[in-house]
């Protein structure tokens, strides 16, 4: 007997949000379970905050609902005011009240709820210690630095044991080292309160840090949910591909035997369950699953080598970047290499595709489907396919699935087109499935 799964925390359906002609948000199907850490990420006009409002209750929605332990708190005949739906919020400001001290702030919610004084101090003082704060409890917001009112509010929006917490951009305001630091303390406060949370932003890092999955959405629909790491090695569209870390997208013509690229081409048989390729097709290659090499390495079975050039480079500290050109074609890759392998612009290289298991996935053009996998350097360089650390290629042929099946898990496929992976270090044979 198969146990039904548990009921979700908090789940929209079939959500729309129109102004007028413009569809800000369109049949946004998501489901979190009690406890469960989920943001929404994409670029900006693709519906997310719009979609964060409907959930506070600021906006009714157009078409859709929204439930809350089962119950229907949004709807476009009936809404639940923001106030009775047990959500706290944390806005991109952080609307930390300037006349009030930490602990004054912090305790609003509590004084709201009429609890007695004493009561008040202690969860005051106690989620002040949490957020490491207790000893600035008597400042005022203008004496505190950026970081420090970041705490503030996410203690004001915790010890009220919220439903739901709602998060709105909120590190968008701090320096990039800040930023990077309050991600994990919003992570470590998640995962010692596990407070259902939907949390906005258009930062991959921040999203990935933070989150058990993540739902992608574009031009005002979810194009993918998952875990962090299935959404970089499995994206199930090119617009995921493309926004989940860098990618090169390389388009490719299946003639017989061959696929061919520009300026190259990889035998068929080398992809595993080669006979979905067919027509045209798009591949994309993450810049890191290629490798460089100033001189040709000896040819194996499963090994891919290619001539190219440096045409430019530029050293982030961590790593190179490099654009590397095939010697007979136009086509340009962006190929990262570690610190120490340095290639010069106008170096030949060799880029080499290679691995116990090499996963080469591809997709027919008019899916939106990415490849994932080129990593490489400049000079003498060779192109090595294969699986990256993060796992690697994915895809199916199939029909095209509902928003609500692919927000269940079930693979989602764009006009019945085949979904892709990608293409890490140190693998065989190129695998498309």
């Amino acid at each position: 007997m198969v146990a039904a799964p548990p009921a979700s925390k908090l789940a929209l359906r079939e959500l729309t949000c129109r102004f007028g002609t413009v569809t800000a948000v369109d049949r946004a199907t998501l489901a979190l379970a009690r406890g469960e850490f989920v943001s929404l990420l994409g670029p900006s006009g693709c519906g997310k905050t719009t979609t964060l409002r409907m959930i506070a209750g600021f906006l009714d929605p157009t078409e859709g609902t929204i439930e809350l332990d089962g119950r229907v708190i949004s709807a476009p005949a009936r809404s639940l005011p923001p106030e009775k739906r047990g959500m706290s919020m944390i806005f991109q400001s952080y609307a930390i009240w300037p006349n009030m001290t930490v602990a004054e702030n912090v305790g609003f919610g509590l004084e709201v709820r009429r609890l007695p004084r004493a009561e008040i101090r202690d969860k005051v003082d106690r989620i002040l210690d949490v957020v490491r704060m207790r000893a600035l409890r008597d400042r005022y917001p203008a004496e505190l630095s950026g970081g420090q009112q970041q705490r503030v509010a996410l203690a004001r929006a915790i010890v009220v044991q919220p439903d739901v917490l709602l998060l709105d951009e909120p590190l968008s305001n701090l320096d990039a080292n800040l930023r990077d630091e309050m991600r994990y303390e919003i992570r470590r406060l998640h995962d010692e309160f596990h407070i259902t949370t939907v949390y906005v932003t258009h930062d991959q890092a921040e999203a990935m840090v933070t989150s058990d999955r993540i739902a992608v959405m574009n031009a005002g629909r979810i194009e993918q949910v998952d875990e962090p790491r299935a959404l970089y090695a499995r994206p199930r569209t090119r617009f995921v591909a493309g926004f989940i870390g860098r990618t090169n997208f390389l388009e490719a013509d299946v003639r017989g035997d061959d696929v061919v690229f520009d300026g190259f081409a990889i035998p068929r048989a080398r992809f595993a369950d080669a006979t979905a390729l067919r027509g045209r097709v798009t591949f994309s290659l993450r810049p890191q699953s290629v490798h460089l090499h100033r001189h040709p390495p000896t040819p194996s079975d499963r090994a891919a080598v290619l001539p190219g050039r440096v045409v430019q480079r530029a050293y982030l500290g961590e790593h190179w970047d490099y654009a590397v050109r095939p010697k007979d074609g136009a086509l340009q890759l962006r190929v990262t290499a570690r610190p120490h392998e340095v290639f010069e612009v106008d170096e030949s290289v060799w880029r080499g595709l290679r691995g116990r298991r090499k996963r080469l996935a591809g997709t027919r053009r008019r899916a939106d489907v990415p490849h994932r996998g080129l990593s490489g350097r400049p000079r003498s360089a060779t192109i090595h396919s294969g699986r990256d650390e993060l796992g690697g290629v994915g895809g199916h042929v199939g029909a095209p699935r509902t928003d609500a099946e692919q927000n269940r898990g079930a693979p989602r496929f764009t006009r019945g087109a085949t979904n892709w992976g990608g293409v890490g270090g140190h693998v065989g044979a190129p695998h498309f499935y």
